[in-house]
């Protein structure tokens, strides 16, 4: 089963998008998969990664980093262009070290070409097809764990096409390409003078969990077998370094304890948040995540009130803006949440996400003098991001308030292929092209969406 977000306003107070969802079925449980999109979250993993990216030689813009909707300490390379992660790994990490050791071990295997067996549908499909293989691949790997013969087939199932390459060439890593992943890690880290005790922390946390077995193994153990002699292997070269002992910088510290408490608020409500970040607790982090959990149960204004007062303790945070401006969309203000949104963008140019809602809230407004504005917002952050399915719906929006039929057709044919729905895409897309002028920038749009193949 695959489902998505359907409008902005429905995803609570967050900037929470599930591109795909899908049930993983066994005979014991059903699983559900998903993508998050979050546009803090996303920024920060990439500023935690692109340094070590540059050190391995890889060009940062050609590598995709997908966040998994799961609790469990996982992360895993599926192809040479991708870094699966869970919000697991974000939620149980203390230092941004910790994350950044993770990734700098998983850049290893991209460096290393570790996964080269890989079918290339992997590498060329859609993070939809991609994380439906996957989820078969991890069935598999689970049920042969097990023993469970059903649960296999219902793996096998999943992974359609690719599920024997997915398997042993994404879950059954070799001991030399650990090692060698291992090593390349902390090759990266010096180079960019950051310390790889974060990494053997984590690594060191789920050695001792090889005791266990079954449905009590982290996945993170599964795919990435902790022997002891390679621990020992990582913290000989790890203390090695003169960086070792380096501390992340207060800063990033910072973010990294704003992106859990957003992540808290999001993910687990109020009570939780009142719990771990009590009234008495007047840090930012604490603070932010109470308006967040405001905005999402309480009252709006009131909420509204408390990102005021963050904005003026810290006036340049784009995320505060943006999470304003989601508050204010949510209870009907898209023209105050379109401010908030473009003071936000201001501050992060470079975030595709923010722009997106920059132009759905323009569209949203109702004032047809802005639907050129929103036009171009949404048409340059979708250049960027193919998969931000709904902003598709509110550029299909504005071209049919514009009198553009035919560009409404197809920008509904590029929402229903980024959502996965090949077959409906291609039929908004033949309609499109009946409208367009041959040879036109979106004629050859709807003609890739008629000859993409399966």
């Amino acid at each position: 089963m695959i489902r998505s977000a359907h409008l902005l306003r429905v995803w609570l107070i967050s900037a929470l998008l599930v591109v795909s969802q899908l049930v993983v079925s066994t005979a014991q449980a059903q699983r559900q998969i998903s993508v998050f999109r979050d546009a803090e979250v996303e920024a920060l993993v990439a500023d935690y990664v692109a340094p070590i990216l540059r050190a391995a030689g890889i060009r940062g813009s050609s590598i995709q980093i997908v966040l998994i909707n799961e609790r469990d300490f996982n992360a895993f390379v599926a192809d040479g262009r991708r870094i699966f992660i869970n919000l697991g790994v974000m939620l149980e990490s203390d230092t941004p070290n910790e994350v950044i050791g993770v990734l700098a071990h998983e850049t290893g295997h991209l460096a290393g070409a570790h996964l080269t067996r890989l079918r290339q549908q992997i590498s060329r499909s859609q993070i939809i097809s991609a994380i439906t293989m996957l989820a078969g691949a991890a069935a598999m790997a689970a049920a042969a764990g097990s023993g469970n013969s059903d649960a296999a087939a219902a793996g096998a199932g999943i992974a359609i096409g690719g599920q024997s390459a997915a398997q042993r060439s994404l879950l059954a890593y070799q001991r030399g390409e650990e090692l060698a992943a291992d090593r390349a890690a902390i090759t990266y880290l010096n180079a960019t003078r950051q310390s790889a005790q974060g990494m053997l922390e984590v690594f060191s946390r789920f050695a001792d969990q090889t005791m266990f077995t079954g449905r009590f193994v982290d996945p993170y153990v599964r795919s990435h077998p902790m022997a002891r002699d390679r621990i020992n292997q990582i913290e000989r070269l790890a203390r090695q370094s003169e960086y070792f002992g380096r501390s992340d910088p207060p800063e990033l510290q910072l973010r990294h304890d704003m992106a859990i408490a957003r992540l808290t608020a999001l993910l687990d409500g109020q009570r939780t948040v009142a719990r771990r970040y009590p009234s008495s607790d007047t840090s930012l982090p604490a603070r932010y995540a109470r308006a967040i959990v405001e905005g999402k149960s309480g009252s709006a204004r009131n909420a509204i009130q408390q990102f005021d007062q963050l904005i003026a303790a810290q006036p340049s945070n784009p995320f505060f803006w943006e999470m304003r401006g989601t508050i204010l969309f949510e209870n009907g203000n898209p023209r105050e949440a379109a401010r908030s949104w473009a003071r936000s963008l201001e501050l992060a140019p470079n975030n595709t996400m923010i722009r997106v809602f920059y132009g759905a809230a323009l569209v949203e407004s109702g004032d047809d003098a802005l639907l050129a504005t929103a036009i171009g917002e949404l048409e340059r952050g979708l250049a960027n991001d193919q998969s931000l399915a709904f902003g598709y719906r509110f550029l299909g929006q504005a071209y049919a308030r514009s009198g553009n039929t035919a560009m409404a057709q197809l920008a509904s044919g590029l929402e229903a292929f980024a959502r996965g729905d090949i077959q409906g895409a291609k039929g908004f897309a033949a309609r499109a092209q009946q409208n367009l002028p041959r040879g036109s920038t979106g004629w050859l749009r709807a003609q890739d969406i008629l000859t993409y193949d399966e």
